[in-house]
């Protein structure tokens, strides 16, 4: 089994984090229960589940359980949707799917950028990849994550007895960065943020605004292990990183207001 295992300084103490790969995980469909899915396969892997892991997963299989596909054959574009998709050469239909999920910020050939669920974003997030390969369905993204995250985290506790933190995760494109990462788009039981204000650098310096996002970070490092492609690693579990527990926190703490927005 590979296990990504990063050790890292913190407090003084030298500390292991892993992430660990749930493999075979089954092909997921409408109305599955996502948190017997994982905790079925990490029983087939021979993974125990512990208190404090954190359950990493990728949005598209919430989406499947929660029947967010789309079929193209079935979509009225509107007018706005055939306008739109002169500029960006894309199907009329597909267009009219993103526009629906989110507000347009920028039209290019072949993309929108768009803003939907408080994250920027290619297309609403709408997606063609690891659907069914019909290339007419796609996947949207989840409604309410915090409560998909939610949901399957107390469907976790409540087959094992175990106390962890689920991020659920998608891949998004930076400004002005070439490239895609993975962010967190939904989140339980982890407090989104790491903050050093008032702490000292190794120089002294007392820090006053450094505040970081730390589901962000555990988001990109578990795409290391659940790539993008065949490797058919939807979920991960990050093992041995100490965070903050909150039963309160939401994504929505992450989204900087629009009034703070510096470019637009």
């Amino acid at each position: 089994m590979l296990i990504l295992i990063f050790s890292y300084c913190f407090f003084t103490c030298v500390r292991k984090v892993e992430i660990i790969p749930i493999f075979d995980f089954p092909d997921v469909k409408h109305g599955d229960d996502v948190g017997l899915l994982i905790v079925e396969s990490c029983r087939r892997c021979g993974i125990d589940i512990l208190d404090n892991d954190i359950i990493v997963i990728a949005s598209k299989i919430i989406s499947k359980a929660e029947g967010l596909i789309i079929d193209l054959r079935d979509v009225k574009p509107s007018t706005q949707a055939y306008e739109i998709s002169k500029l960006c050469n894309l199907d009329p239909r597909l267009v009219e799917v993103i526009i629906r999920e989110g507000e347009v910020l920028k039209v290019k050939s072949g993309l929108l950028i768009t803003f939907t669920r408080g994250i920027v974003c290619g297309n609403s997030g709408v997606d063609f990849s690891n659907v069914d390969g019909s290339g007419v369905r796609v996947a949207l993204l989840p409604k309410n994550p915090d409560e998909s995250a939610r949901r399957v985290r107390f469907r976790i506790r409540e087959l094992t007895g175990r106390d962890v933190a689920v991020i659920i995760t998608d891949t998004c494109g930076r400004p002005f960065r070439r490239g895609a990462v993975n962010f967190a788009i939904g989140i339980s039981g982890i407090r989104p943020f790491r903050s050093y204000v008032g702490r000292r650098d190794r120089y002294g310096y007392e820090m006053t605004r450094t505040s970081i996002c730390i589901v962000d970070e555990i988001a990109a490092a578990a795409e290391l292990v659940m790539g993008q492609g065949d490797e058919g690693i939807p979920v991960v579990i990050v093992r041995g990183l100490e965070y903050e527990k909150c039963e309160e926190c939401s994504i929505n703490d992450v989204v900087m207001p629009r009034e703070d927005w510096l470019f637009r």
